[in-house]
């Protein structure tokens, strides 16, 4: 059973009021830091070496479609066997496809020798999803709480969305190409090491039944199609927003432009947690879609009718603040229609769907941008997000709420 949490202690205190809490939260920050900066730390390193954004841009490509699809069979091996048991193997793994990167572009190896190694990297693990699983097991017995985790999380993944790219801009830039990928690399494996000895914390293993996966479970598939949306809104936004602000001749300044939407992701993510909304995940998902809906109209409508760069920073900054409770409540839904046995597979597939939308809406805001007016680009964000909406409201309004996958 979990440790009893004191009702009376507050907010985000209340969670770490639990024995080891902090220490794997603090591994997981470190582990967790270095996502965001592998792929610019490789796209400096390789086209620094090679004199092509071509193929840096290629490889990477190859690393993100590995990882969506290793990583629900990394997270089947951990529900079965084990956290520590597989997470470990599987980061060190991920460790060594880092360096053997690194080791390839300082030495000129063969560019196939540069998708093999960055493919290695597909094995590390989904670390917000084995801390995610860790609250779920701690507060299965308090939702309110839970529900505090999830933003707690959430606010953290958009934290890391900030600082990696920032932290593997400056170590390239200050000491060497490799730096950025190298330190990340450390990070990682000691993030990890630090994260998995808290035995105490982490989930029990368990074995199911054959053919009882999390696609199979009621209400998954609909979900995971949500996440294929929702991510189509983060891919296109981003380039849609990088190709506007090249075409103002502001080309350096997108980064910081992007930031501010994180940045009000992360703030919404921790006001989020410390509330205690109304009514059911299943209620609040399709308010949180029309939520978001509405608030990426701002930076279309500040694109196309100021062609002010500033005044596009502050609607991104506004419409940030959606994106955090619609995760918070996606991954909520996610553990509840997940079956037993498999919460971390289910997580996993949850990311996969993120990272397939983010690579069609990263193709789709691009196309948009070289064929129509840079401004014009941002309504496929909006685009994006109105499906995910038709989805989010189709599945409430057919599944009712409250059930557990099965």
């Amino acid at each position: 059973m979990p440790p009893h949490i004191p009702a009376t202690t507050p907010g985000y205190r209340r969670l770490f009021s639990l024995p080891g809490t902090r220490a794997f939260t603090a591994g997981n920050l470190l582990a967790r830091l270095p996502m965001g900066m592998f792929s610019v730390s490789a796209v400096v390193m390789i086209a620094g070496s090679r004199g092509s954004y071509a193929l840096a841009g290629t490889v990477t490509a190859t690393g993100l479609a590995a990882t969506a699809l290793a990583g629900p069979w990394v997270a089947r091996l951990v529900d079965r066997y084990g956290q520590a048991r597989i997470a470990v193997p599987a980061t060190l793994a991920s460790v060594l496809g880092s360096l053997a990167l690194l080791l390839c572009v300082r030495y000129g190896a063969p560019d196939w020798t540069l998708f093999a190694a960055y493919a290695l990297t597909a094995t590390t693990p989904n670390i917000g999803g084995l801390s995610r699983a860790r609250w779920a097991h701690l507060l299965r017995e308090d939702p309110a709480a839970l529900h505090t985790a999830n933003s707690f999380e959430q606010a953290t993944d958009e934290l890391c969305f900030m600082l990696g790219p920032v932290l593997a801009s400056f170590l390239t830039g200050t000491f060497f190409p490799e730096a950025g990928t190298l330190v990340g690399a450390v990070l990682l494996l000691a993030g990890m090491l630090l994260f998995a000895g808290q035995r105490s914390t982490e989930p029990p293993a368990q074995r199911r039944s054959r053919g009882k996966g999390p696609l199979w479970a009621a209400g998954f598939p609909a979900l995971l199609a949500g996440f294929v949306a929702t991510g189509a809104v983060f891919g296109s936004m981003e380039v849609v927003t990088i190709a506007y602000a090249d075409a103002h001749g502001h080309r350096p300044a997108a980064g910081v432009v992007l930031a501010l939407q994180a940045a009000g992701s992360c703030v919404a993510g921790l006001l989020y947690g410390a509330l205690r909304p109304a009514g059911s995940p299943e209620r609040r998902h399709p308010w949180c879609l029309a939520a978001m809906t509405a608030l990426m109209t701002l930076p279309l409508l500040a694109a196309r009718g100021t062609g002010s760069l500033i005044a596009l920073a502050a609607a991104l900054l506004v419409a940030g603040m959606a994106t955090a409770p619609t995760m918070v409540t996606a991954m909520t839904l996610v553990q509840r229609r997940t079956p037993d046995g498999c919460l971390n597979e289910g997580m996993s597939l949850a990311v996969t769907g993120l990272l397939t939308g983010i690579a069609c809406g990263s193709a789709i805001g691009g196309w948009a941008a070289e064929h129509t007016s840079p401004g014009s680009g941002f309504a496929v964000p909006v685009a994006a997000a109105g499906t995910a909406l038709v989805i989010g409201t189709a599945t409430t309004v057919l599944r009712p709420s409250g059930q557990r996958g099965s």
